[in-house]
């Protein structure tokens, strides 16, 4: 967990910078798809207001840190409105940190029509079903 958090908060930077910079690993094709099918799934379910839904993408870890489904709704809703309710929503290619985990980079655009892309640490559990494992935001076009 340490080293895949380390590996995301040194790719953050990169990710984040157009274009993006390329891996000199692939994701592989039927990766990338469950990996976008799963995160479109769970906006989706944001769209819906669908709880359970959203909350069932996400990892064992992110289900122990909010204990029930509308709590991690609620959190959505208040600190992630783009997630929540993306007017648009593009996917850059996904970024391996090895076998099990990988960073799917989301470009989105919020209600006012600013821009924003979402990071998104992926993790392949045990039943080979990935899942979400967090997200962080950053706006595009905005000074740091």
């Amino acid at each position: 967990m340490r080293r895949a958090l380390l590996s995301f908060l040194l790719l953050a930077p990169l990710l984040a910078m157009r274009p993006l910079v390329a891996s000199a690993q692939a994701v592989s094709r039927e990766d990338a798809a469950a990996v976008r099918k799963v995160i479109e799934a769970q906006i989706d379910a944001f769209r819906k207001d669908d709880a359970a839904r959203a909350f069932s993408y996400a990892t064992n870890n992110i289900r122990l840190t909010f204990v029930t489904a509308e709590n991690f709704m609620e959190m959505v809703r208040t600190q992630y409105a783009v997630v929540y309710r993306p007017r648009s929503v593009a996917f850059d290619a996904p970024v391996p940190i090895d076998d099990d985990e990988l960073v799917q980079p989301v470009r989105l655009t919020d209600a006012e029509g600013r821009n924003w892309v979402a990071l998104y640490p992926m993790q392949r559990g045990s039943d080979g079903v990935w899942r979400t494992n967090g997200c962080q935001l950053r706006r595009l076009g905005q000074e740091t």
